[in-house]
This record gives C-alpha cells, structure tokens and sequence, in this order.
C-alpha cells in the first residue's frame, strides 16, 4: 500500500516544475494543491518518478510499462481492449492522487502478453519514439499516399465480395434451399469415429452414435407430394452392367427344326423335347428331357443378410462350353472396349414372313381382383427354336447371295447385348467364303431364360452352398423358360376364323409328324444394312419372331406384338435381389417394381427388348406370374399385364442399339480377316469375368458332340 504523504509542503520538497500557484482550499487551510497547466506525457512521467511510492505506479507509469513491453505490438485490438479495461480495474485513489500496485500491472501485462522480462520502472521520460515516431512515419506515409487514386481503385458498387446472380437470390434477397426437416449435425465432431470402433465385431449405433445429418438432406420427404397412380411418364434409366447364365438343364424346349446338320438320331425330323411334369421327385440336370421337380422340402427361405456379407469368396461358375486345346485364340476383348464401339443403321426392311397369328386377349391387361387371379395354364403347343445354318429359309436367302451375315434374333440380341451379361455363353459362328453364319449349339444357354441374373446377390449354386433346390439358377431358368412358353399360348384367342395369315406357312411345321397343334407364331426375315462405305456393302439377314397380333383401338389397324413373362419366386429368399412383393405392390407401385426388375434382369430384359425391335414389333408385353406357393414351383397365376413401346422401353433401360450394331459388325470383321475362308470360331463369354474370347476351331468340331448328345435320345425312344 501506499504510505501517507509527509506533512511537509510538497514545495519543499518537490518544487513545482510547472510554475507553481499556491491556493488554499475553502475551510480547509493546511490543504493546498496546485494549478497547473496541460502536461505531455514526458511532464507527466517527470512528475510521477518524483513521488515516493513503495510498490505502486501511476496510471502514465502502468501505461508506459505496457508500451515499452516487446510483445505489445503483437496485440490484437481486443486484446489490447481487455488489457487496458483490466488495469482501469486495478486503479485505487487516495489522497494524493490515482495509483495501481506494480505487481497487478505485472499480471495482467502476463496474462495477455505473456511472461517476459522484467520491465523496470521508467526513471526517465520515454524517448519521443513512442508517440512522436508515430506521428512521423504517419506523415510520411500521408505524403506518400495518392488518396485520390485509392478510391477510384475502390469497387463501385455498395459492397465488396463476388457478384450476385439471380441464381442465389429470392426476390433480390440472398437465398438458400432449406427444409424445417432438417437435421443439424455438429460443426466438429471429433469423437465420430467412436462408432466405427469394434466391439465385439460390430459397429455401436444408439442415441449417442448418430451418424451426422446432411443439411437439407430431409427436405425431399417432408415436401414430397403423394405419388399418383398414373405412372406413365415413369423412367428409369439403368446403369448396371448385367448378365446371362448359361447352361440350364432344360436346353431341349424348343429344338424342334428342319434339315439339322449332322443328322437326327432314328431318322427324326429336328423332335421336340417335351415340357412334362414328374411326380414329386428330382429334375434331370443337362439333357435333353424336361421334368419339372416337384416340391421341395429340403429348401430354406432364406437366411440374414448385412454383417461381413462383403467377406463372402466370389462365385466361380463353369463355363459354357470346354475349351479344348486345338483351339486357336485369336481375340480377347473386354467389356470397356466393347462398350466404346457404335454403329448407326437403319431399321430394316422385311424380306419374308412365314407362320400365323391369333389375337391377343386385351382382357388381361385390367387389373385382376386381388384372389381372383387367373392361373398359369400348361398348353402343349409346337414351338420350334431352329439354330440359323438349319432354316431352311436362311439356305435359300444365302443362296441367293440376299446378305453377308445371318442369324437368329435370339443369336443376335445375345451378342448385342454381351456388355449387359454376367453368366457364360457361347455363340458358334461359321464362315463360307464370303458369308458369316451365327449359330448356337444344341441345348446352348441362349435358349433358357434366366432369372435374376444382375441382382447383387444373385441366386447361389449347390456348389456355393444353396440348400434351396428350387431356387437355384438352374431351377429358376427351367422355371422361367416353362413360364414363357406357355404365358404367350395363354393371352391369345386361338380361332381360325380370327388370325392373321403371313404370306407363307410355318417353315417348320409338319402336320403328319408333329401332333400338336403349332403356336401362334409369325416368322419375319428382315435385312438390315451393316455397311460402312458404299465400296463394300455389308448386309445382315435376321430371323425374327412375333406372338401376337391386336386390333389398333382408333383405326382397326393390325399391330404386331412380342410377349414374355417376368416370374416372381419368393421375395423374401436368397437371390430375390431385393424385389417387392407383386401382390401387394404391383398395382399401388409398378413403377418400383419394374425398375427393380431392371436392376435385376437388365441382361433379360435387354435381349427381349432388342429382339422385339429387330421384328419391328409396334408393342412388347411383359406378364408378372408369380408362384401360388413360395415353396412350390409347379404352380403359378397371372398377377398383371404391362405392355410398352419398344423403343420407349429401350430408352428407359438407357439400351443402345448403335452400340449393339458396333459390336456385331466388329465380331463378323474378325472373323472375316481370316485367311481361311472356311473357317469355324466360337465366341466365348467368360464365366467370371467381363471378358469376351474369340476361338478359331477345327471344323467338324461341334459335329462330335451333337453326335453324342443324340445317341441316348435314339435310345430313350
């Protein structure tokens, strides 16, 4: 503390350094002060080292302290704020005047500025740097500066920043999309990653591990307005690349032809392989009889999904065909590369039709009563599935010298499509001279139809541990191709008084050999032109198939339409690929069904599309059957009817045409690059990856086969 002034007159002891003025205060005669005039800092801090002061300083002296400290000009302006309203704090008035104890000073220089050395206290007036330097460099600096040229430099308008754009702005006023549903999450969250951490192998999730909510992320659902039922304007577009499987144990359906290469066995004329129904009991695997099993209960309904699903070993399929080891490589493309080729061409000509068609039944295009839905009917109709080399049609048109390359549509949509498959198959293409034939080998995978191919978790095989025989992919093909063949006899009225003729019979048909009745059934052979330059003309001649016929509701014109059937299994088992359930969301959502349906058979789907394209088809149908039992597979009923416009249908599954046109064109160059010009290749898709092989082989080398594969047939009969 400071101790009292001494009794004596501060003259004589100080004299008076400003000229003093002696006045007596009022009542109070041994009091004096004095007057004197406006001091400088330098007077002040003269006058203030002149008192006898233990432990304190004046206010000028705290001042000059924190001036004189070396870290003072690092102080930022709130900082300097703090400090200055800290000592005014510390400041205590007693008689003689203002007077601060030094070691409070001393904190709270220490705290804002940091320790430092000891300052002492100034014995001398501060040079003139502090204020007088200031004042001299800021005249200098005055001088220096052309303030005129500072504004002009200025921006013009109000405010400085980017510009504003009506895009960021409502009515002039900034903007920003916001939702009163929105979730905030925290600004720093540096714990985020305790949830990640392992206990006992899985990820903790409670009210104290949120995952952090994305500004605007809710605005979408609390704003959506209901979906409508008139889902015509849907459209997805697909993105997947998708897949074929291979070999199915029900190669046989359709194999029913005319004039086969290397001779049918007891002297046939191509026989059909019937679809028969066995009692309870297994399916035969790969040859050549149909027998659908009976009920399964061996199989699951499924199993839980999610934790380490991502440590699952890959699936490793067999191939399609054995590749032997004559067999000369001659290409190998991969998928990337197939996807960058394009051609344009036209959209055909027709050259011929052959066959019948009935009407389709518009009756099942209306929703049917929920319970009351029709059942999947077994018809026996003659269906024939001629590979391209054995139509007789396609001799005669190569004869003709009508095209360059020839093939079936279901042969073509396949390589078309290749970039969209997963499972293995195989295509067997035939050079004679200057002519390209696309055929496919008996019982080949192209004629199954295949189920849920694209699915993520696509069904699994016996040898990946599926103990649901029903539903694995060999079943569920057999399954699907035994739904096709019967849904399109199905939704048609069959009436000789009511169909539409083509300008020739079925090729195939043979009345005194084949007792059942043919299907509805009209065969186009349409020529498309391949060509890249008018020096050399490329031309293709495909056999193309069409189901039905209907009645233009407006003019009463003919309209040619393709049918197929998507099949639901059990929505809740392995391989479902996430599907919805058909009998309760088929109606209320269809578009969320289809779209799942392109994300799960988009290979499928693709092929279908192209195929009813190619026949210049005006509408595809698509039938939904499901089973009447999940657990049963012999039975099923018709939930539904949807049908589109090819091409629409093509542009939701973002399906390029020109890219398929690239891809037959670049198959059929290769081949004709050979120097032999009786050649045989085999394009092989490789069963575990996005591979395509082009094998040179032997001639003769599928005669074998087929040899074999007909002599327990012979026997069988």
């Amino acid at each position: 503390m400071a101790s009292c002034p001494p009794d004596a007159s501060p003259e004589s002891r100080l004299g008076c350094p400003f000229g003093k003025t002696h006045v007596p205060l009022d009542g109070e005669p041994n009091q004096k002060t004095w007057e004197v005039p406006r001091a400088d800092l330098a007077t002040l801090l003269d006058l203030s080292k002149r008192l006898d002061l233990d432990g304190e300083v004046t206010p000028i002296m705290a001042w000059v302290m924190v001036m004189s400290h070396p870290k003072v000009m690092e102080l930022s302006a709130e900082d300097f704020r703090k400090l200055g309203v800290d000592l005014v704090r510390k400041v205590r008035c007693y008689g003689f005047g203002a007077v601060m104890e030094e070691f409070e000073v001393r904190d709270a220089m220490d705290n804002v500025l940091g320790a430092s050395p000891r300052t002492e206290r100034p014995n001398s007036p501060p040079p003139p740097s502090v204020l007088d330097l200031h004042r001299k460099q800021s005249s200098k600096m005055g001088d220096s500066l052309d303030y005129v040229k500072i504004c002009e430099s200025c921006p013009s308008g109000d405010g400085w920043g980017p510009a504003v754009t009506s895009e960021t702005t409502l009515n002039g006023v900034p903007y920003a999309p916001f939702s009163k549903g929105d979730k905030l999450g925290r600004m720093a969250d540096w714990t985020a990653e305790g949830k990640d951490r392992e206990r006992g192998g899985r990820a903790q999730y409670n009210r104290n591990f949120r995952d952090q909510q994305v500004y605007g992320s809710s605005h979408a659902v609390t704003f959506n307005a209901p979906p409508a039922e008139d889902e015509s304007t849907f459209s997805v577009v697909s993105n997947v690349r998708d897949s074929t499987k291979t070999r199915y144990g029900r190669g046989a359906v359709f194999t029913r032809g005319r004039g086969q290469r290397g001779g049918q066995a007891g002297g046939a004329r191509g026989g059909r392989t019937q679809l028969q129904r066995t009692g309870a009991g297994g399916r035969q695997g790969y040859g050549g009889g149909y027998d659908r099993g009976g009920r399964s209960n061996t199989g699951a309904r499924g199993r839980r999904f999610g934790w380490k699903d991502y440590d699952k070993p890959a699936r490793n399929r067999d191939a399609s065909i054995n590749v032997k080891a004559e067999w000369k490589l001659l290409e190998e493309i991969d998928f990337n590369r197939l996807g960058k080729l394009n051609l344009d061409t036209d959209e055909g000509e027709d050259v011929d039709d052959y066959g019948f068609l009935y009407y389709y039944d518009r009756s099942y295009d209306k929703q049917p009563v929920k319970g009351a839905e029709r059942k999947l009917t077994p018809i026996d109709r003659a269906a024939y599935n001629v590979t391209t080399s054995s139509d007789p049609v396609i001799q005669e048109l190569a004869d003709k010298d009508e095209a360059t390359i020839f093939a079936t549509d279901s042969i073509l949509s396949m390589l078309m499509c290749a970039t969209r498959s997963v499972y293995p198959w195989d295509i067997v293409i035939s050079r004679q001279g200057n002519k390209v034939f696309l055929d496919k080998r008996d019982n080949a995978a192209l004629d199954m139809v295949t189920v849920n191919e694209n699915a993520i978790d696509a069904p699994l095989d016996a040898a990946d541990g599926s103990k649901d025989t029903i539903n694995q992919p060999t079943a569920l093909a057999e399954e699907a191709t035994y739904i096709n063949h019967n849904f399109a006899n199905q939704v048609v009225h069959e009436s000789d008084s009511s169909k539409a003729t083509m300008t020739h019979a079925n090729p195939f048909y043979n009345s005194s050999e084949d007792t059942d009745p043919p299907a509805s059934k009209a065969y186009k052979y349409r020529r498309f032109d391949l060509s890249t330059n008018e020096e050399e003309p490329v031309h293709l001649i495909v056999r193309t198939e069409v189901d039905a016929v209907q009645k233009n509701a407006i003019s009463g014109d003919d309209q040619l339409v393709s049918i197929h059937a998507l099949n639901e299994f059990d929505s809740k088992a392995q391989g479902s690929g996430g599907a919805l359930d058909w009998r309760s969301k088929l109606v209320t959502q269809r578009g969320a069904v289809v779209a799942t349906e392109m994300k799960n058979n988009s290979c499928k789907l693709a092929r279908w599309t192209v195929q009813s394209i190619l026949a210049k088809a005006d509408f595809m149908k698509l039938g939904f059957v499901s089973r009447l039992n999940p657990r049963s597979n012999d039975k099923h009923v018709v939930l539904g009817v949807v049908g589109w416009k090819p091409r629409d249908f093509a542009n939701q599954m973002n399906l390029s045409l020109s890219n398929g046109w690239g891809i037959v064109r670049t198959i059929v160059d290769m081949c004709l690059s050979s120097s032999n010009q009786e050649a045989k290749f085999v394009l092989v898709k490789d069963p575990n990856k996005s591979i395509l092989r082009l094998y040179e082989v032997p001639a003769g080398s599928f005669d074998e086969d087929e040899e074999e594969v007909e002599e327990p047939r012979g026997e069988d009969e």
